[in-house]
């Protein structure tokens, strides 16, 4: 299961309190303290290679996208 996977099924069994309620207990993804998991990126989910510094929080691959933008210079 995928970390966003499980939000689809709790809009299908949202009617059913029975079970939603088993549902949320046994199979909702734990949150996260640490780990690689911990962090995502912010603009496509991205869990690898993942920069925070200077509060950044972007994949590598969106950090090159947007380098510009936010005031990074390609010095080669």
């Amino acid at each position: 299961m995928t970390t966003s996977d499980h939000t689809k099924v709790l809009k299908q069994i949202s009617g059913k309190p029975g079970k939603m309620a088993k549902y949320t207990k046994y199979n909702v993804p734990k949150k996260r303290t640490q780990g690689e998991t911990a962090h995502k990126c912010r603009t496509c989910g991205r869990t690898g290679s993942h920069i925070s510094k200077y509060g950044i929080h972007l994949c590598r691959h969106c950090f090159r996208d947007n380098a510009l933008k936010l005031g990074f210079k390609k010095y080669s």
